[in-house]
């Protein structure tokens, strides 16, 4: 079947379906877990590790090429990949729902970080097969309407993940409530299951070998100024992540319930998906730089807030406090992404952009891990004021490499 004969209502209602299911996982390790491990007892340090289970993601550039090469020449090639992965994912959430969840002790803990993994490891995998079928048939003039889509569908699985999944957990319990999540990827396999991919004809067969990988990686960095975007992508989330990954730990210090966590998530990241439209605006008038600097800015402003509010315990500024975080971090994000693809080589796009990608989440990743003992050793007011110099900092290297561009253009 040739790609322009592919039904585009068929293939916007699968991307939707999924990019929710990817963001079903995702929003229960960032958003859920957190608030649940810290109600179940589990000392901040364990919290912070907890961020250990998204290293597939960081790494998913290893084994892309793989992906796009094994079994191209069969039918539904890309579509068998993301049925498997999501099954997979489904029997390790079966999984997950015999654990005790009420006291997590050490060793259940180490259990249970060892599931989240696999669920991260089978859902990175679905990304590069999700993301090689949009590539591949979104025609040119559907592309606008299909991004918007994937970014809903994701945002939207985030929130089903992170807020909607904290309140049932407080509700009907742990394990009612991942039988519901299963259910929904099971249903979500649906549209999927139906959906006609055309066939991919053979290519010649690529060895990839280390020598290979070097080289690639090595043509894309070479560039000038690329050294201080290195250090942008290394450098622009770190405080955010630091940060935020400590907030619903301290609201549950704070006495707060699960439920009211959950509404506060699930406000806060509505604002946070009208912030992600706005920010497309924005860029339209503000250049790259100026963007960047100026949502570093708002990143840091809403750290030094909590801080505040860690040290006088001021609990009528927790709502405005968390709903300006969401919205910095959405501002943030656009724009860093949309510099990301600025970045790109013509021919090398997905590969480009899924190395400055894995570059910016092993950085964060690293900040997120010790989060847990900033907060228990340093407090989470002092924890809160590093996250925001963190956020802060950001802005020496994106002003050198504005600089470095600026004098590439004379």
């Amino acid at each position: 079947m040739p790609v322009a004969t592919v039904p585009p209502t068929a293939l916007l209602l699968m991307l939707c379906t999924l990019y929710f299911a990817q963001g079903l996982p995702f929003g229960l390790i960032t958003r859920a877990l957190p608030a649940i491990a810290r109600e179940a007892g589990l000392p901040l340090q364990y919290i912070g590790l907890l961020s250990l289970a998204a290293l597939p993601w960081a790494l998913k550039f290893l084994w892309a090429p793989w992906l796009d090469q094994l079994g191209r020449d069969r039918p539904n090639h890309r579509k068998r990949w993301i049925i498997a992965c999501q099954l997979a994912a489904v029997a390790v959430l079966a999984v997950m729902a015999q654990l005790p969840m009420d006291t997590l002790t050490a060793p259940l803990f180490f259990a249970l970080l060892g599931l989240l993994l696999l669920l991260n490891l089978c859902f990175a995998t679905h990304d590069i097969a999700s993301d090689g079928l949009a590539v591949r048939l979104l025609p040119a003039t559907l592309r606008g309407i299909g991004n918007s889509i994937q970014t809903g569908g994701y945002k939207v699985g985030l929130l089903t993940g992170g807020a909607l999944l904290l309140w049932l957990v407080g509700e009907i319990g742990w394990t009612h409530s991942l039988w519901l999540a299963m259910a929904a990827l099971l249903l979500l396999l649906i549209p999927v299951s139906r959906y006609p991919e055309p066939l991919e004809p053979a290519t010649i067969k690529v060895v990839f070998g280390l020598r290979w990988w070097f080289a690639e990686l090595w043509r894309f960095w070479r560039r000038s100024g690329m050294g201080w975007w290195l250090l942008v992508l290394l450098t622009y989330k770190v405080g955010d992540s630091f940060g935020s990954a400590m907030i619903k730990p301290f609201l549950i210090d704070q006495q707060w319930t699960l439920a009211q966590i959950a509404a506060l998530d699930l406000t806060a990241s509505l604002a946070g998906l009208v912030a992600v439209a706005v920010a497309g605006l924005l860029l339209l008038k503000l250049s790259r730089l100026t963007a960047l600097i100026i949502f570093a800015l708002l990143q840091s402003s809403a750290f030094f807030g909590w801080a505040w509010l860690a040290e006088h315990s001021y609990s009528a500024l927790i709502w405005p406090l968390a709903i300006a975080e969401q919205c910095a971090d959405g501002l943030a994000t656009v724009t860093l992404f949309t510099v990301m693809m600025d970045r790109c080589r013509a021919g090398h796009e997905g590969s480009d952009y899924t190395l400055q990608a894995s570059m910016m989440l092993m950085a964060a990743g690293v900040f997120t891990l010790t989060s847990g003992f900033s907060a228990a050793s340093f407090g989470y007011a002092l924890h809160f004021t590093l996250a925001a110099v963190l956020a802060l900092a950001a802005i020496i290297p994106a002003l050198f490499w504005g600089y470095t561009r600026q004098n590439q253009n004379e």
